[in-house]
């Protein structure tokens, strides 16, 4: 049996708040091999490794490196720059959204989140990927 084919998609889902990694994690754990980061430097160490993931979901608001940031970092590294990537946050500001998009995010979901919707963008940026 080809493992590549079976294997469910690799999703690292990046928060400051643990209680969001949590539901996160129960949400997609059914479906996709979760990995988890609580700062965008972890976040950036888990995707230029070994097992990268083939969709990361990134707070963009967090202490230290934000979202926005840790997306121009991911986007500097050929090894991560086509890694799909959907905003979560809670502060949907026009600019934000915009500075997102131009960095090349595949889309913004907002908190709380839409399971239906967030399985909807994982299933299909996961895929696609």
């Amino acid at each position: 049996m080809d493992t590549n084919l079976t294997r469910k998609p690799r999703v690292l889902v990046v928060d400051d708040t643990p209680d969001n990694l949590f539901l996160m994690t129960a949400l997609l754990e059914d479906t996709c091999d979760v990995v988890t980061a609580e700062s965008g430097m972890e976040a950036l160490a888990i995707a230029s490794g070994s097992m990268p993931p083939d969709l990361i979901l990134l707070d963009v608001m967090m202490p230290g490196m934000d979202g926005l940031a840790v997306m121009r970092r991911l986007r500097q590294q050929p090894a991560t720059a086509s890694i799909p990537v959907v905003f979560l946050t809670g502060n949907s500001r026009t600019e934000e959204v915009m500075e997102g998009l131009e960095l090349g995010a595949a889309d913004y979901l907002s908190k709380p989140i839409d399971p239906p919707l967030v399985l909807a963008r994982v299933e299909s940026l996961a895929v696609l990927h």
